[in-house]
């Protein structure tokens, strides 16, 4: 499963804003908001490729993070934010 900055900010508790500020502070992103590192990284963050087409404008590209599974602790740990906690399974009662 893969979140993009906005879900993993709101999972993180803070605002996407807010997240790429601390991630950028931290030098996890560049300034097109892309992974620093991409191959260091790469266990952690993606980058998704995007196009349209735009009737004026013709093919148009973009590129956005993505925030594997395993990114969540680890970012939470780069940044220093306290995961919350996870919701007891209601399936195991006896």
């Amino acid at each position: 499963m893969e979140r993009n900055l906005e879900k993993t900010a709101k999972y993180l508790g803070i605002t996407r804003p807010k997240l790429i500020e601390l991630m950028r502070a931290k030098g996890l992103l560049n300034d097109r908001n892309l992974p620093a590192y991409p191959t260091r990284d790469r266990d952690y963050l993606r980058v998704k490729d995007s196009n349209w087409w735009h009737p004026k404008l013709g093919m148009q590209y973009s590129q956005s993070v993505r925030v594997k599974q395993p990114g969540i602790p680890w970012l939470a740990a780069q940044l220093g934010i306290e995961l919350p906690p996870i919701p007891a399974d209601s399936r195991d009662v006896a």
